[in-house]
């Protein structure tokens, strides 16, 4: 999980890039915006979303992903 907190903002430009390739090889469409641009909303849902969230102790980082069962505090 240090890694996840350290690297967790690359996941959504690796996102874009895999469904890039994925579309590229199951689409015959030379419309390179139309494939950029259904990459990155693949990739904005399916990417970690950083909240901050006030406790007690104050402001707290924490990130929520699709694919991870509770969330994950920062420092």
């Amino acid at each position: 999980m240090k890694l996840f907190k350290i690297v967790y903002w690359l996941i959504y430009p690796i996102l874009i890039v895999m469904f890039m390739l994925i579309f590229d090889q199951l689409f015959e469409t030379n419309n390179f915006i139309v494939k950029a641009g259904s990459s990155a909303v693949l990739a904005f849902i399916l990417s970690p979303r950083k909240k901050i969230i006030q406790t007690e102790k104050g402001k707290i980082k924490q990130i929520t992903w699709l694919f991870l069962r509770e969330p994950i505090g920062l420092d």
